[in-house]
This record gives C-alpha cells, structure tokens and sequence, in this order.
C-alpha cells in the first residue's frame, strides 16, 4: 500500500491496518513450518483486499504477486477448495471466451486447467495440468507473472518505515529466476522459482508458454517457489509437486491424537477440520512441536495463544501440551529488559524473526509484554501433570515454574498489594498486557480508558489458579513444604480477588481495576476466565453465569467480549463486542466448572452451527458480536485470522465441558463428572484416548435419562468411572 492510499492514523501502531473488506475476498491458506501461502480462490497471489495474499517465510513476503493468465486473461473459477488435510489446494479452471487473433476464437470451457498447489519444506509447489475437451488442435497462450515485494509483515500489517534495504537485480535463466532482496539487517532474502518446461519467454516478471493441444491431450506445467530467508539454514531438496504432497501427507499420519467420530457427519465435519488446522498450525522448534497463533499475521510463537490451544487439546493430543512448556521454559526471560518487557522468570508474548524485529523497528523479536503468560504457564505445568503423570518433565519443568513465581510475586505484584497489574516499559510495546489487548479493550462504565498499572480480573484468576496448581506440583515432587506454602498464597490471592473484584450493581466481576485501584465495573466475557479457573465464590459463580448467557452478552452464536449495554459495546470491534471461539470455550469450561452444563451446551450448540455457516467448517479467529439472525450465519470480522489455533482447538474443549471429562495420569483412570450430550449428537466415539501408558475406546450415548457410557477397548491398565 502505498503512502497516499488510505492514510489514516491509528493510535496502536501495531493495528493491523483494513482499506477494503476481507469478507468480499475469500482467500486459501496453506503452511508448513515457517512458510505459509495466502491466496485468492484461483490460486493467485494479486494485491486486494488487505494485502494479505502472498507466499510468506520467516515473516517476510517472498512473492507478492503469482498471477495466471490464458490469452491475456484470467481463467473461469470452476470450483477452488482445500483438501481435509490441509495439504493441498486444488481449484478447478477454464478459458474463457478468447479472441487469439488471425480470426481465432476458442470458446469458453474448452480447455479444463486444475491446479494444484502444496507448501512444503520452505517451498511452495505447483502443478497446472491442461486438457483439451475441443474438437479441433487449440493453441493457448498461457502466462505467469510474478513479482517480491519482500515486505516485512509487519509492513504488510500497515506499520510504516521509514527506510527499506535494496531490491537487487533478478537473476533470469531459461527455465528459473531468483529475486532477491538485501535488507539493513544485511540479510538477504530470495525466492527462486523454476518452470518445466522451459517457458519460450523468460523475463523478470513473467514466464510465457505457448501450449498446443491435440483433442484429449493434457499438458502440464509445474512451478515450485523456494523461499530463502538469508538465515543460513539451506532448504531442502526441491521437490516436485507429487513428491511434496506425498512428504506432506506423511508427516501428518504421525499424529498421537486420540480421535473422535459423533453420530453427527456436518459435526464430524468441524472436528476434522479442527484436527487438520491444528497440525497445519503445529510448527518443528528444536524443543518440539509449537502451534503457531494464526494465520496470516500471527503466524508465530505467542506465549499466551500457544497456552490456551495446549489447555484446549490437553486430553486429545498432551504432546502439544509438552511442546508449549518445553519452548516456553527455553525462551522464559532471565534479566530486565525495558525495550523487550522483560523481566526475569516472565513467559514469552511474541517471537518474530523478521526484519523489522531484527533491527528493533518493532520490539517482536523476542517481546514479554503480557501480564497473562505467565501464570498461565504455571496452569499448563500443573494441569499437564495431572493429566499425563509425566514427573519427569515436571522435574524439568520445576525450576522454570519457580521462576514464573518469582516474577509473580516480585515483578508482577510491583506494589505489593496481592494483585498483579501491568504497565509497560517501552512506548513501542503494547499499552494492554492482557489477552485482549487493544488500546481500547479496558474501560470505565462511562467509556473513560483505563490508566496503568492495570489489574485485570482474569489474570487474577490466573495467578490463583497458578499457585494451586504449583502446590499440587510440589506435592507430587515431594516437595510438601512448598506445596503448603503456595496453596496458602493461592488461598490469599482468592479473598483479596472477591473482595477487589466483586460488583453487585452489575452482578459479575469488574473488568479490570485501573492504576487509582478503581474497579472497571463493565459486564465482559473476562469473568468467565475467573470460572475457569475456580476462582468465584458458588453463588457468585451463578451470577457471573447469569450474567454471561443474558441478551446483552450472548448473542446466539457465542457469548460477546463486552456486553451489548457497556458503553464501548461495538459488534465490529476486535474486543468490545465480538465473539472469539477460543475465548467462549473458556467461558463454557467455566461454566461446567459450577455444574452449568447447559449453559455450555448453548454456547458449543452455537459455534457449532456459527461452524456451518464458514468456509470448509473453519471458525476464524473472531466474528462480529451482532444478535443472531434467522437464515443467516454470523458477521464475519475484516481481518481476522483462519486458520487460527486457539479457534480450532474451541472444539475440544467445548466437547470435554459438556462430558464433564477428565484425564487423570497418575491414578491412571478416566471420568466423566454429569455428562451431558446437546440434541444434536447422539453418539460420540472417542478412540485412543491416552491415559498414561494406556490408551482406552469409549462410546457415549444420549437417552432420555442422562448419557450412557461403554469401554469398547483397552490396552493397558485405565479405570472409567461416571457421575450421573
């Protein structure tokens, strides 16, 4: 985008910036690793929309434009979809009317192109096969022009520069060309992209075929695009595109997911793309696999996003689980960092390896500025434990799990009155440290924004639950003079939160208390957190859950981040009125929590059906927060992620709150605490289920009475028990 197009000034800096709508420009995504592809229903990379479309590595744009054209003119879209797998784009295409000139005229739809695309080890791979349905020989000009721009993402966010390094002079071949740039960080990233056949013009900017066809002939063309991030690590060897494929859909057999199958094929649906987005998200770090946040501008670690996915998948795949906490333990900050947010013992908020963040144009590279992280790390430490009874990965964990203590009670607490609030250090760091952290997200009831140090009700809730969940630790380490010390802070953090935090007029939590330690009394989705986490007092809980399944908060599709009648209630905003997936299957875990089963049976019925109304079942990141319509699906939101992991994994959760499901390693046994099955399912299979050392299949099924339950398979020794 250029500087005179849509100039508008925006108080975050970081804003992802939206001049046109998304929801006119539906788009496909494809990813493995650090690499990622954006790009229109026709499999090209064109510069509409937001300006999201290209082949993308190490966040940097590596192809900014891959356009296809037959006589000078787009091909039809016949059909365009991804495959359940997430491991191949397949569009469907044709000519269109053309005029080839001399008085030739080939009609529409007489030459068939399916192209096929799959990214794959730093490259993207394409395959385009022609075939000729006419009558007669065709002759078809078919061109590929192309282009790199090499913006950094955040660039391409919408975040100015003031300098760029240079674009240098491409490379051309007969059948290849590389573009490169040499950025101020003196690394110098490339595409190289090769053609086969040999294109009969070759120019910097375009490959030109002149394809004959006798009747029934096919002809193919393929294209594969290396991306070179400068970084020293080489790429693998190039493959073609049915070598990649078949690399690609082997990597994602060796999944150690249980799985699920319900009596419901358009729910299958959502699982299984659920499933597929999840190992599309899941990225190789040297400490394992680390599901990236959301595609196209969060495809990273975030320390928070990573937490919540492996909270949401901890029954169906603890591999994620342990993945998170290994790179977050290796990547927790050891030393005062003002520029960063860092400080020692503090989890991870954002890792870019970009080159604005390698140049400190933005503070990303490796930036600690969340409040949430943090204990949230602690929660996953514990809950791991209890779930698998690996003790071996807790001893490794324990060290690091004391340290995020330390920044609790030292940096977290600054002023000592029991509460953790944030303030950053840096003005290029974010002003709001929690998970919604746009600059407007924390308000008074008169729409006055809060003033750091903020204390928001969730991490609260977080910090409890972190301490409780520290003491079961130790206990199982043997550790039980730490045990009865951090269950006795957890017990202080839980009365000073009631007492802080509680606000009758408005029956729910506030949302924050601001830098004067004045409560934010604003109606918010945050308060599910704290019944997620156990912190609200029973009668209090039913309340906060009142309050949450009302009109003004739930809107038939999810629950809102802000109620409808708070004065920053805006349907299409990022986080005062939208309705995130991830965020609404916290609240429903929350809910089940107090023994309100049907309230999150309510909100998974809704994202279930919000799932039908979206492309290939897959929620995005956000939605719009406006009341559910008759016939009409939710309101999608402009620039929202999708894939994005946390959404992808809502499902899981959802589904193990209804069940009332826990896994329990150390006692080796599985329970099911009121289960409860909406009208829809009548049967869910869950087979695999890993328990320890053991696995177990079970089958669940609705009656009239309740829900009954049947071990169809063991290896190894696991208890089931059940609570009706």
């Amino acid at each position: 985008m250029s500087a005179s197009e849509d100039a508008i000034w925006v108080r975050d800096r970081y804003y992802i910036l939206a001049t046109s709508a998304l929801a006119d420009d539906r788009t496909r995504v494809l990813k493995h690793g650090d690499t990622f592809a954006v790009f229109d229903r026709r499999g090209d990379v064109r510069t509409v929309g937001t300006g999201q479309q290209g082949l993308f590595h190490g966040d940097t744009r590596m192809l900014s434009r891959l356009e296809l054209f037959v006589g000078g003119a787009r091909p039809l879209l016949l059909s365009s979809t991804v495959t359940d797998d997430n491991s191949v784009l397949a569009v469907d295409l044709a000519n269109p009317d053309l005029d080839l000139g001399d008085g030739l005229l080939l009609a529409r739809d007489t030459v068939h192109i399916l192209r096929a695309v799959c990214v794959w080890q730093k490259t993207c791979s394409m395959r385009l096969r022609l075939h000729s349905f006419g009558s007669e020989v065709v002759r078809l000009p078919l061109q590929l022009s192309f282009d790199a721009d090499f913006a950094d993402m955040f660039e391409v966010r919408g975040t100015p520069r003031e300098r760029r390094g240079d674009i240098l002079i491409p490379v051309v071949g007969d059948a290849a060309v590389r573009l490169s740039y040499r950025g101020l960080d003196r690394r110098t990233r490339s595409a190289a992209i090769r053609f086969d056949p040999p294109p009969e013009l070759m120019t910097a900017s375009t490959a030109q075929w002149n394809i004959q066809l006798e009747p029934g002939q096919e002809q193919v063309v393929r294209v594969e695009v290396t991306c070179d991030d400068g970084a020293g690590a080489a790429a693998g060897a190039v493959l073609r595109f049915e070598d990649a494929r078949a690399a690609r859909v082997a990597s994602i057999g060796a999944s150690g997911a249980c799985e699920i199958e319900t009596s419901n094929e358009v729910f299958d649906a959502w699982l299984r793309r659920s499933a597929s987005d999840l190992r599309m998200m899941l990225s190789d770090t040297p400490t394992g696999p680390y599901p990236y946040a959301g595609v196209p501008w969060f495809s990273c670690p975030f320390g928070r996003d990573g937490i919540v996915t492996a909270f949401e998948t901890l029954w169906v795949d603890p591999d994620i689980a342990a993945g998170v906490l290994r790179f977050l333990s290796a990547t927790q900050a050891t030393a005062v960092i003002a520029e960063k947010d860092a400080e020692p013992g503090k989890i991870l908020h954002e890792m870019r390896s970009g080159e604005m963040a390698a140049l400190g144009e933005v503070p990303f590279g490796s930036y600690y500025g969340t409040a949430d992280a943090t204990p949230l790390f602690v929660m996953l430490a514990a809950a791991h434990l209890e779930a698998t009874g690996d003790l071996a990965l807790a001893a490794m964990l324990w060290p690091h799990v004391e340290r995020a203590l330390g920044w609790i009670e030292k940096y977290g607490d600054v002023d000592g009155d029991g509460l953790v609030e944030y303030e950053r250090h840096t003005e290029r760091g974010l002003a709001n440290q929690g998970w919604k952290d746009s600059p407007d997200s924390v308000s008074h009831a008169d729409g006055e924004l809060a003033h750091a140090p903020i204390a928001l009700c969730e991490v609260q809730a977080y910090v409890h639950a972190a301490w409780g969940g520290a003491a079961r630790m130790a206990a199982a380490l043997g550790r039980d003079d730490r045990a009865a010390a951090c269950q006795a802070r957890a017990d202080a953090v839980r009365e000073r939160f009631e007492a802080a935090f509680w606000c009758e007029e408005i029956g729910t939590y506030a949302i924050a208390l601001d830098g004067a330690k004045r409560p934010c009394q604003v109606r918010s989705s945050n308060a599910g957190h704290v019944l997620w986490c156990g912190t609200a007092s029973p009668g209090r809980a039913e309340q906060v859950g009142r309050a949450l399944m009302a009109d003004d908060s739930f809107t038939g599709w999810g629950v809102r981040t802000l109620s409808a009648r708070e004065r920053r209630y805006n349907p299409m905003s990022y986080h005062n009125g939208s309705v995130w997936p991830h965020d609404n299957a916290l609240v429903a875990a929350g809910l089940a929590r107090y023994g309100m089963r049907e309230p999150a049976v309510a909100i998974l019925r809704g994202l279930f059906e919000a799932s039908q109304h979206v492309e290939l079942h897959r929620l995005p990141e956000l939605f719009c927060g406006f009341p559910r319509r008759p016939a009409e699906g939710p309101t999608r939101y402009p620039v929202a992620c999708s894939p994005q992991a946390w959404a992808a994994g809502a499902v899981y959760l959802l589904l193990q709150s209804c069940l009332g499901l826990t896994v329990d390693g150390a006692a080796c046994a599985v329970r099911f605490t009121y289960p409860v099955l909406p009208d829809f399912l009548e049967r869910v299979c869950i087979r695999g289920l890993r328990v320890a050392d053991a696995r177990v299949d079970l089958e669940l099924h609705r009656h009239p009475g309740g829900v009954g339950l049947h071990v169809t398979r063991r290896e190894g020794r696991v208890e089931v028990f059940a609570v009706q």
